[in-house]
């Protein structure tokens, strides 16, 4: 059985949410590999720039440091030219629903086969708490001493207005539900989303906050894209409302990924492609 941890020293504040979503993908990993649902060299694990980044320095997976906000088209680079491989795209709040919103839009629309874990602590912890697109109206950080005049987005209302197939909410200190939405999401064939609630200690503390406020999601048809709606609507990231966790929205669609066939060359025959291309342009 391979051994999924590494030698690199763990970096991360004591006390983050990201240990939780570490421990989390090694238990779903070990499960899938040891009940031979996918072979470990089939997992390719793609992560970007922030805190969350460093989960694939722990994991001993094939992996990809992406540059801030490409996490998703990197990992659809790879699904696309590899189908037959498993693909994780680990990222922040700011690098997929900031800069990365565009190409995590069209992820969803086409319904390519990849899986996006979303750190969602709702502050820029690597840079020492700028506001982020999931940050409190008047939030007071860094770059907004006075307090943010922003309402943050519905980043759930978003995917599902675009089309994904899988859309789901963790929360880093409710480990069980949060294994099981993370397996499900892998194992679901189409573009999956799972949104997690990983607290910043450092910078934006919300354990309390959180513990109050989540709850399951029980007896929810998650095959309904209005009650889906209406659950994700319950919370909108601003206000005192529950929290739910759990998968709100599941179906099954034709992936993208699917219609497209990546014929292997030889080195000697992509050589001489290069060559007629040259001489094409003498």
């Amino acid at each position: 059985m391979r051994e999924l941890g590494t030698y690199a020293k763990n970096s991360w504040c004591p006390g983050c949410g990201n240990f939780a979503i570490l421990n989390a993908v090694k238990t779903v990993l070990r499960e899938i590999f040891e009940g031979g649902e996918c072979p470990s060299e089939n997992i390719v694990l793609v992560s970007g720039i922030g805190c969350h980044a460093k989960i694939v320095d722990y994991l001993n997976i094939n992996s990809f440091y992406s540059i801030h906000g490409r996490v998703t088209p990197v990992a659809e680079a790879i699904k696309i030219a590899k189908g037959h491989l498993k693909v994780i795209g680990f990222a922040g709040d700011g690098d997929a629903y900031g800069e990365g919103l565009e190409h995590l839009i069209f992820a969803a629309k086409r319904n390519i086969d990849i899986t996006m874990l979303i750190h969602n602590n709702r502050v820029y912890g690597l840079t020492t708490g700028q506001y982020t697109p999931t940050s409190p109206l008047g939030f007071r950080g860094r770059s907004t001493p006075s307090g943010t005049n922003e309402l943050p987005i519905n980043p759930l209302e978003l995917m599902l207005a675009s089309g994904a197939t899988f859309i789901a909410r963790g929360y880093s200190n409710r480990m069980d539900l949060l294994k099981d939405v993370i397996k499900e999401a892998i194992m679901h064939k189409g573009f999956s989303l799972v949104d997690v609630l990983q607290v910043c200690v450092t910078f934006f503390n919300l354990y309390d906050y959180y513990n109050q406020k989540v709850y399951a999601l029980k007896q929810h048809n998650f095959s309904d894209y209005n009650e889906a709606l209406k659950k994700i609507r319950e919370w909108d990231y601003n206000t005192d409302a529950p929290v739910a966790l759990g998968v709100f929205y599941k179906k099954d669609s034709p992936v993208f990924n699917e219609k497209f066939t990546v014929k292997e060359i030889s080195v000697s025959q992509r050589k001489k492609k290069v060559r007629e291309m040259l001489e094409g342009l003498v």
